[in-house]
């Protein structure tokens, strides 16, 4: 068995460890080797952000989805979600009430909605961008065409979250439908890049039928990629999903991957899920302290946050956006990190 405090120091010196390593590495870890790579984490992370945490103002604008991924809440045969469509109007006081709450980066997800043309999103990223000069508008709506990419990017879209879920076909096909692959979601995130987005991609852990080779696979692809920001979190079940009976994903294996993360990205942006919030009453305290430099507060509409619930017991739903933020503000106080009313670009190498 290899020295896994020796794997720690070579993935920190090289950025990089082989998908042999990553899995030794992953299947063999003490305690007293994930406080090892957590501390390491957090001093890189502090190199490049000091204390400074920046905040993401997350609007859910639509739980309607044409998908019917296995582990999804707002999956498309769930008949029983109350769905809802945020109007324009909705969305840009959403924005108001963040900008005055300090947010300087916004971020629009919702389901693949096909209500919502590529039309009407450019308009609504237009009136966003022009009302709000010098923040980040932050795009998850899912895959779509290069086409419908480059209209929002040249709307001035600046950011593109859309997590590849698993770097494994075989496993990508446990987790959707035959109707999605690995190979277009790959692609969609190749062509963001090539477009000048800041991109983000992201893992499920403890996803069903995962493996330590496909975190491994996770990890090599994150690397390849050279993402902008990378989002994990621990899966967490959904009763009205086919995963309904599937337990939870590892919080101590995602703060652990949260720390290779930041090795193998040292200036990323990763935040510390929601996900974790709601597995572990101080996850995002421990996701920071593990090497995470972004918290995802919620600005949608409380009238709806309860209709997108992607997973179970989601925190915060019956939250106003001002006590989400204070909230934040006071935990990350707590644990001797500031957020700060910032864009929050990645730093440069």
């Amino acid at each position: 068995m290899a020295n896994i405090k020796a794997l720690i120091d070579t993935l920190e010196a090289q950025g990089c460890l082989s998908r042999e390593e990553y899995i030794e590495l992953l299947s063999n870890y003490s305690k007293e080797d994930a406080e090892y790579l957590k501390e390491k984490a957090r001093k890189i992370a502090n190199k490049y952000y000091d204390n400074k945490i920046y905040t993401r103002g997350l609007i859910e604008f639509t739980n309607y989805c044409k998908n019917d991924c296995y582990y999804c809440g707002i999956r498309r045969s769930n008949r029983n979600v109350v769905r809802y469509r945020l109007t324009k109007e909705d969305i840009l006081s959403c924005c108001e009430q963040g900008y005055d709450l300090g947010f300087r980066t916004f971020v629009l997800q919702g389901g693949e909605d096909g209500h919502f043309t590529d039309d009407m999103l450019v308009d609504i990223i237009t009136a966003i961008k022009k009302g709000y000069p010098d923040c980040a508008l932050t795009l998850s709506l899912g895959e779509r065409s290069y086409e419908s990419y480059k209209r929002f990017r040249e709307a001035g879209a600046d950011r593109y979250l859309l997590r590849h879920e698993t770097a494994n076909e075989e496993h990508f096909g446990k987790l959707h439908p035959a109707n999605q692959t690995l190979q277009n979601r790959k692609e969609c995130l190749r062509n963001l890049k090539s477009l000048g987005f800041q991109v983000g991609c992201g893992f499920m852990v403890g996803s069903p039928y995962q493996t330590m080779e496909n975190l491994a696979e996770d990890l090599l692809f994150v690397k390849e990629l050279s993402p902008s920001m990378i989002g994990i979190g621990p899966f967490l079940p959904h009763h009205e999903t086919p995963f309904a009976k599937e337990k939870a994903g590892s919080y101590e294996l995602t703060l652990v991957l949260l720390s290779i993360l930041r090795l193998i990205a040292p200036n990323a942006l990763i935040p510390a899920t929601t996900a974790l919030g709601t597995i572990n009453p101080l996850g995002r305290e421990n996701g920071i302290l593990s090497g995470a430099n972004v918290v995802m507060p919620n600005l949608s509409p409380v009238s709806v946050r309860k209709q997108y619930e992607l997973y179970d017991n989601k925190i915060c739903t019956g939250d106003e956006a001002a006590e989400c933020k204070f909230c934040l503000q006071n935990r990350m106080n707590r644990i001797g990190y500031e957020i700060v009313a910032e864009r929050g670009d990645m730093k440069p190498l």
